[in-house]
């Protein structure tokens, strides 16, 4: 009977030191982080890849904030997970057995093409005994987009239920996807593709934002539903305006983690560009 009343008054506390504490979080990593706006961006994608000159789009000489590969895998998951809130509500359901094959068949791809493409990295770095090791096929920045954007439909497939069933105290019992919305979703992520390889600044700058802030959003969704379970507030949320404390809090998660990678990584290799002595 005790229980509630402490719970209760946790929560107030909470109210008030999460917000504080984002704050400070942000406050603080925008003070370390690069200047302008897409110098933000670049400590984003700093904090969870490799930023490889070689292996990245450009603008006008002017890398973009990830690399290819994480380039399309976050905006693929930051346009996965926007359509399927317009297109799915709050289905909580996981794709069919069919759609799961395809999206087991996008991970292999990931897979695959990143252990060639790290394999082709490595021969070209460090040699040796890695010479004798045959490539499947020359790597190149076309299949580490479609790859990527793979992996990213197949993360928002897979997150986006998960936090429907963990969220809502009412759901629709439906999966999140079928087969007309998946295949509606590939194909606007195909033609997005093609768009990006036509290097036209004006679909790379917002590639760029998009990229970085898919990553963000992520990162605050994993934080957010992580808080809630700690919390143990699962499925007590009915509209979306009730999400504000354990968003807030998941954003102060990300934000922290992402000073704790960019001061660390920044420490090791005084650059915010890709990994000294990697290229190609």
């Amino acid at each position: 009977m005790e229980t509630q009343p402490i719970r209760q008054k946790l929560q107030n506390i909470l109210r008030w030191l999460v917000p504080v504490a984002a704050a400070l979080a942000f406050a603080a990593w925008m003070y370390i982080s690069p200047e302008g706006a897409l110098g933000k961006l670049d400590a984003i994608g700093y904090a969870v890849c490799h930023r490889i000159d070689a292996r990245s789009f450009q603008i006008d000489d002017r890398q973009l904030p990830l690399c290819a590969r994480c380039t399309g895998e976050f905006y693929a998951a930051g346009v996965a997970l926007i359509f399927q809130v317009f297109m799915s509500g709050k289905r909580n359901k996981l794709p069919s057995r069919g759609i799961i094959a395809v999206l087991v068949l996008f991970f292999l791809a990931f897979g695959i093409d990143g252990s060639n493409s790290y394999l082709y990295l490595m021969k070209q770095t460090a040699g040796g005994a890695l010479d004798q090791i045959p490539n499947l096929y020359i790597p190149n920045n076309t299949l580490r987009l479609f790859t990527g954007s793979g992996m990213g439909i197949a993360l928002a497939a897979v997150l986006y239920p998960v936090i429907n069933q963990t969220l809502w105290r009412e759901m629709d019992d439906r999966p999140a996807l079928e087969w007309k919305s998946f295949g509606m979703l590939v194909g606007l992520i195909a033609v997005i593709n093609l768009i990006i390889l036509t290097d036209s600044p004006i679909i790379l700058y917002p590639i760029a934002y998009l990229s970085a802030l898919g990553t963000l959003s992520l990162l605050v969704i994993v934080f957010a539903i992580l808080w809630i379970m700690l919390m143990r507030q699962d499925n007590e949320f009915e509209h979306a305006r009730q999400l504000w404390l354990p968003f807030l809090s998941g954003f102060t998660l990300a934000m922290l983690m992402l000073l704790s990678i960019d001061l660390l990584r920044l420490q090791f290799t005084g650059t915010w560009s890709g990994f000294p002595g990697m290229s190609g």
